[in-house]
């Protein structure tokens, strides 16, 4: 009998960011299905009050789940994957 692997995908998700409760994806810096390193900058967000660049949680290939757009997006939601 043959199972498939778990899946060890790590989420990109909107962290609290002081009394923040929801921001807006501004703009993906690097394209799905990309690989990126740990610590790397990969998504533009807007708080009411400043633009903040999210990293990468680690090294690997990245499923975005957030397109960019004008959408408020909670606090916790998950903006994307990374497939280690």
């Amino acid at each position: 009998m043959s199972t498939s692997a778990p899946s060890h995908r790590l989420p990109l998700t909107v962290p609290q960011m002081g009394v923040v409760e929801e921001v807006v994806v501004i703009e993906w810096l690097v394209d799905p299905g990309s690989a990126v390193a740990e610590g790397q900058e990969v998504v533009i967000v807007e708080t009411e009050k400043a633009e903040v660049a999210l990293e990468s949680p680690a090294s690997g290939t990245i499923e975005i789940v957030a397109p960019a757009s004008d959408d408020e997006v909670p606090v916790g939601a998950t903006l994307a994957y990374i497939d280690p």
